[in-house]
Formats: C-alpha cells, sequence, structure tokens
C-alpha cells in the first residue's frame, strides 16, 4: 500500500518538498495531497516589489511552476484551501473550501508543514481603509497594482524600513510616486548597525526618498470616502494616497501552536538538521515559519528568506522520499537594492555579537568596486567584525553603488568555513580593474581586522 503525504503550503518549501519526494517516489508508492490556500503555488513573493515597480513585466513571470504543471506531476495541489487544524494523535488535517465553504479531514502517514510568515499589522485605527496594502503574496501585489490604478494622487506612505519596505520605495518612486519612508528606529535597515544604516539614510535622500526616523505610524487618517488620506506619528501627519506597510514577517505558526508542536523563542518551529519537527517522527517544517541554527552565534534564530525555503524544501522531500539530507543552518546572508544603491549583511552585528557574549572588534573601509582609474569605479563602504581573542570573522555589512552587494558571498563563504579574518587576507580572488581594485575591498577589510586583533591583544 502507498503511503499518503499532506503538505501544508504551496509556495517555495512545501512545494520543493513534494516535488523533490515526487522524484524520489512514484504515485504508486507514495500518494502527496498539498494544500494551499492562494490562488497561486511555487511563486517569487521576492520579486513582488519588482513587478509593482515595472522591472517584471507580468504577474506570470514570478511564477515557477503553476497549480497544473505540480499536478501534471502527480501532485494533488488544493489551491483556495485553506488547512485549519492539524490533530496530530490522529494523523489528519481538517482542511476548508474557500469557494464553496466546506471542510473535509485528509489523514497523512507524512507531514510537511510549510505554512510561511504572515507580515507584521498592529492594529492601529484605520488600518483595515482602502489604500492601505501589505505585500506578502501575488494577490496582495495585485491589490496593490489596481489601487495605484485607481487612485489619481500620486502621494506614497511606506511604513517600516526593512527590506520589503525599502523595495516598495524604489518600486512606487519608479512609477512616479512621491515617497515617504517612516521608520521607529534610529536609522533604517535594523539588520545593519546604526553606522550603516546612516549610510542607507543619506544614499535614499539623495534618491528623493524622503525617510523619516523615529516616527512610529500611530494612526491611518481616512477622507470622507473612506479611503486613506494620511499617515499619522506622534509628531506630524503625513499625506498618502496610498500606504503600503513593510514592518516585517513573523512565523505563520497558528496550526503548530494549536496542535502542541515545539515552538523557539521567536515563534518558530524547532526541526532537527533533517528539518523534522523535534519530538515528532513523522511530521517535517520549512521555510518562513522555522527556526534555524546561526552557524555564528551557536543559537537558534528566525531568518525568513526563499533561498532557505527552497533548501529546506529540498531537504524534507529528499527524506520523506526515502533518502537522507540535512539542512546545516545559516550565516545571515541578505542582500538588497533601492535604484542603484545596493546593500548586504552576512553574519552578527554588533548589537548581536554582545548578546552572545562575544568579544570584538570592529573596522571600516571606504573603497571602490572596481579600480579606482576605471570607467564606473562605484565608492562602496565595508564593515568588519572579528572574534578579539581569536580573530575569528564574526560579521561584514556592505553599502556601495554597482558591484558592491553580492561581493558580501565572500564574507558568507569564510563564515561558514569558520575563517579568521588573518586567514581572509590570502583568499585568491578574482581580479581585474573592471571587477574590483587589486585589494577586493572585502580583503582590505579583513587586513584592518587583522591588525585590530593584534593591537587588542
Amino acid at each position: 500500500m502507498s503511503e499518503r503525504l499532506v503538505v501544508i503550503g504551496g509556495d517555495a518549501a512545501g512545494m520543493s518538498a513534494a516535488s523533490q519526494a515526487r522524484r524520489l517516489k512514484g504515485p504508486g508508492e507514495l500518494e502527496i495531497v498539498a494544500f494551499e490556500r492562494g490562488h497561486f503555488s511555487s511563486y517569487s513573493a521576492c520579486g513582488i516589489p519588482y513587478w509593482v515597480g515595472g522591472d517584471v513585466g507580468t504577474r506570470d513571470e514570478l511564477i515557477a511552476r503553476s497549480p497544473e504543471e505540480h499536478r501534471e506531476r502527480a501532485i494533488g495541489l488544493r489551491t483556495r484551501t485553506e488547512v485549519t487544524e492539524v490533530d496530530v494523535p490522529g494523523q489528519r488535517v481538517l482542511a476548508r473550501d474557500l469557494e464553496a465553504g466546506t471542510e473535509t479531514w485528509t489523514g497523512f502517514d507524512k507531514l510537511v508543514i510549510a505554512t510561511g510568515a504572515r507580515p507584521k499589522r498592529p492594529a492601529l485605527p484605520g488600518i483595515d481603509a482602502p489604500g492601505v496594502h501589505g505585500v506578502q503574496t501575488l494577490d496582495d501585489g495585485q491589490a496593490l497594482l489596481d489601487s495605484l490604478e485607481g487612485t489619481p494622487g500620486r502621494r506614497a506612505v511606506v511604513v517600516g524600513a526593512g527590506y520589503i519596505g525599502m523595495e516598495m520605495a524604489e518600486a512606487l518612486l519608479n512609477r512616479g510616486y512621491e515617497v515617504t519612508l517612516l521608520h521607529r528606529g534610529e536609522q533604517p535597515m535594523a539588520t545593519l548597525d546604526p553606522d550603516m544604516g546612516r549610510l542607507v539614510h543619506r544614499a535614499m535622500d539623495g534618491l528623493g526618498i524622503t525617510t523619516v526616523a523615529s516616527a512610529a505610524a500611530t494612526k491611518i487618517l481616512t477622507g470622507e470616502d473612506g479611503r486613506v488620506r494620511a499617515v499619522a506619528t506622534d509628531a506630524a501627519e503625513y499625506p498618502a494616497d496610498v500606504v503600503v506597510l513593510g514592518m516585517g514577517v513573523v512565523p505563520e505558526t497558528s496550526l503548530a501552536r494549536a496542535a502542541g508542536l515545539p515552538l523557539g523563542a521567536h515563534g518558530g518551529l524547532l526541526t532537527d538538521l533533517a528539518m523534522r519537527v523535534r519530538g515528532h517522527e513523522n511530521i517535517w517544517a520549512g521555510g518562513d515559519c522555522v527556526e534555524v541554527l546561526d552557524l555564528v552565534s551557536g543559537r537558534e534564530r528566525y531568518v525568513p528568506l526563499g533561498t532557505h525555503a527552497n533548501k529546506h524544501g529540498q531537504v524534507i522531500g529528499a527524506n520523506v522520499g526515502g533518502g537522507y539530507a540535512t539542512f546545516p543552518g545559516v550565516v545571515g546572508t541578505a542582500v538588497s537594492k533601492v535604484c542603484d544603491l545596493e546593500i548586504a549583511r552576512t553574519g552578527l552585528r554588533e548589537k548581536d555579537a554582545r548578546e552572545v557574549g562575544l568579544r570584538f572588534v570592529t573596522v571600516t573601509v571606504e573603497s571602490t568596486s572596481r579600480a579606482g582609474y576605471y570607467p564606473g569605479a562605484a565608492p562602496m563602504t565595508v564593515k568588519m567584525l572579528a572574534e578579539r581573542r581569536t580573530g575569528r570573522l564574526l560579521g561584514v555589512q556592505i553599502v556601495g553603488r554597482e558591484g558592491a552587494g553580492k561581493r558580501v558571498d565572500i564574507a558568507a563563504v569564510a563564515l561558514t568555513a569558520g575563517m579568521t579574518v588573518e586567514a581572509m587576507t590570502a583568499l585568491d580572488l578574482g581580479y581585474a580593474p573592471p571587477f574590483s581594485p587589486v585589494w577586493d575591498p572585502v580583503l582590505v577589510a579583513a587586513r584592518k581586522a587583522t591588525a585590530a586583533v593584534r593591537a587588542a591583544g
């Protein structure tokens, strides 16, 4: 008799797991049933800001594999169907058809939870007014585009200065909007140290985006027609014809919590290296609903990224399909851009290092993305953290123009390998004037960090 795999969630982690399991086991060995509450499957949520901004022409370009294509591969994907309960002892899930309103129990031998994340949406007065949008799914992106096309005004307020907030600010700027970015912190991009965030703030002002620090939204103001007209803070009101919320996400683990599955300090599911939910032999979890091991600090952390979700799915699918694979952890690498400004980080910030009790040194260097004499050489700033006693690399942050952001990958590899900053100085990186100075900026930072470690004794 065949087993049944039930997958909750039809995007990156869930459908990667289903597809990998199907490659290893045919329909006669493994029946796969997947539930997705939206209309779409296997799409790039990371691409939504670029679709909204016009860099990507159509919604369908963001879809890697449609529900019909999954079904052709013997994966029973049911869209517009939301799982409302997981009965762990009974090995079954309760799913509601959102179109028909009917509910059905489906049994499972193996279960994959890939419920993703939900946007932070504070309970502010007016938060549900027309013209206020979150951007998490393709449906959200389409709703925002429809709103933009139906609004004659050209003033936009983005609330939150994380990755999504920054990228949506660019998207709206590209569409000809006057953009104001509100954030509650001292500087935008809380994933950076404040000194690096200050560089981002300065650059965004130069791009024409009004960036307001220490400005927590307190109320969404509406007009006589009920539509948004402004965002209020304690200090001021900012006129808006459209508002985009970009305040980050939290793990969508309400189902898991109700089912009594183990959650971590950040609210994400806890798994072992095989992505199996701890204490449950036949349940796996992956994607934005899980916490992962930080290889630098040694602690669990929450890092919702599509790159991790797809890797989780591959690991889960291999294990469900009878093979063996593991996901060892992350170093926290991320890269983004606002217009021509590139922003990247990996490893620990100063705040993170202090929280885990590490003593460290920091260095910051100014350089260029190419040889200074070569046309198109653009400025970049690299900040590096190293453990004071051992010289172990702890983290790198980069802010610059074209050619700056992806240099963070050098540091990501070094972090994963546990390299010291001194060892990094000997890395044999590619060089030619169109691509880099003789000493790559990351290696210049490593040299300076090595000297700082020695000076610190």
